[in-house]
């Protein structure tokens, strides 16, 4: 993926931040100041829940300036008719695990893009088959703190890929930037520009 757009990115995400840099996006870092929004979008679709937060994060920076580019996502798990955000603590992550051990369950990462005169929002949604989990495995993942700050309490690219069995979608997405979202709503807005210059 190549951008000609230099991009802010509205997150502290450090996996985000990898997979810009593997993609080969020119970007900043700018996080947004903006407390996590999950009670207020309880109400809104999965999908709807994504987009919103990851716009919200992105008009945060945004707003700071507005002729500049400003990518926001957002992650989150559904299953089961629930929305799974970022575990609180541990014992909240332990009950994330516990209820997505032996399901399909989606992962759904929002994506806005804000720069002049623009608004692009979008999400992808990737299906994630885990397989059931022991207690002491549990336990195990609990012990490597790998669940912190993680949608759904795993993050698929360390060592709790050996949960999964199956992936439906993009992997990137999964990882909390679907690289393939990314490259379509670039590919719109420089077609934009070309168009009108």
């Amino acid at each position: 993926m190549e951008s000609q757009l230099h991009l802010v990115l509205a997150s502290a995400s450090p996996r985000r931040r990898e997979l810009l840099v593997q993609a080969g996006v020119s970007f900043e870092v700018a996080g947004p100041a903006l407390p996590e929004l999950d009670d207020m979008m309880d109400k809104l679709p999965p999908g709807q829940q994504a987009e919103a937060l990851a716009y919200f994060k992105a008009r945060a920076v945004w707003d700071r300036d507005p002729t500049r580019w400003v990518l926001g996502a957002d992650t989150i798990v559904a299953a089961g008719g629930r929305v799974l955000g970022k575990p609180r603590d541990r014992q909240h992550a332990r009950e994330i695990l516990c209820a997505l051990a032996g399901t399909r369950h989606a992962v759904i990462t929002g994506l806005a893009l804000l720069g002049p005169a623009t608004r692009l929002i979008a999400s992808d949604n990737t299906f994630v088959t885990m397989r059931k989990l022991s207690g002491a495995e549990i336990e195990e993942y609990l012990d490597s703190g790998q669940w912190a700050g993680k949608a759904g309490a795993y993050g698929i690219q360390e060592i709790a890929d050996r949960f999964v069995t199956q992936v439906e979608g993009s992997f990137s997405n999964v990882m909390g930037l679907p690289l393939e979202l990314l490259d379509r709503m670039l590919h719109q807005v420089l077609a934009g520009k070309e168009n009108h210059a």
